[in-house]
């Protein structure tokens, strides 16, 4: 009980410090993205696909962090004039529309579960966004039943990817990448992630590493207290934060 309760007390803390720590990363990338010029936002927009029956709780440490760093997250519906209703009953109206996406505007794709991707094809235009983003050089983030949905196109069968289960995309028509399938929580095979339903944490690890969020000793002290509640990581974070990276 001890060491949650002073887990509970760190993770409170570095949220605090991190909110102070994401306000300066923000006025340094405004700054920043102001003397690049035109199109340099794109480098920290990340874009969430959000559709009915979504699995709230799947992107929830992903999305919170890469704000708190100065990410902007836009979410990206099938219509931006029509809201869709997560898995959690939360009603939310898309910033835009999926055929408005483009990659170039991007730094990232995030591709969250939900029970459509089990039961029909209604979100293959998403499958098939992962796959313009992928052919332009943009990261994509796949968790849960969205990995199925890149199977069922052929996605997966040119990167090291994971899933639910093997079996579970063993089961889409279309999929014939059994070999290059890894039994890990989370995968990162060049611009491709995926991970399955119960690991929200190594995803947004695994999210974190390739868009250079954290400082690998920084992103390490952060799996560790999200995902083990191991209080040794939070002196890494709060001195972290003390220099701005985190």
């Amino acid at each position: 009980m001890k060491t949650t309760d002073t887990t509970a007390t760190a993770t409170a803390t570095t949220a605090t410090a991190s909110a102070a720590g994401a306000a300066k990363g923000a006025a340094a990338e405004t700054a920043a993205a102001a003397a690049a010029g035109p199109g340099t936002s794109a480098r920290t927009t990340v874009h969430l696909a959000v559709y009915d029956t979504y699995a709230d709780w799947e992107t929830g440490h992903t999305t919170a962090h890469l704000t708190q760093r100065g990410y902007a997250v836009r979410t990206v519906g099938p219509a931006a004039d029509r809201p869709v209703t997560t898995m959690g009953g939360v009603r939310i109206q898309p910033d835009l529309a999926l055929a408005d996406l483009a990659p170039q505007d991007s730094a990232l794709l995030i591709l969250t579960g939900a029970s459509l991707w089990d039961a029909g094809d209604e979100l293959a235009p998403f499958a098939a966004k992962a796959r313009e983003f992928l052919a332009a050089g943009v990261p994509v983030a796949a968790i849960c039943g969205a990995t199925a949905g890149l199977a069922r196109t052929g996605l997966l069968d040119g990167y090291a990817h994971t899933s639910a289960a093997s079996f579970y995309l063993a089961q889409q028509p279309g999929y014939g990448g059994a070999e290059r399938y890894v039994e890990a929580d989370a995968v990162t095979d060049g611009d491709l992630i995926t991970a399955g339903p119960t690991e929200p944490v190594a995803f947004a690890r695994e999210v974190f590493a390739r868009l250079g969020v954290y400082e690998p000793e920084v992103l390490d002290a952060w799996y560790r207290l999200f995902h083990d509640s191991d209080p040794s990581a939070y002196p890494v974070l709060m001195a972290a934060s003390e220099r701005g990276d985190a």
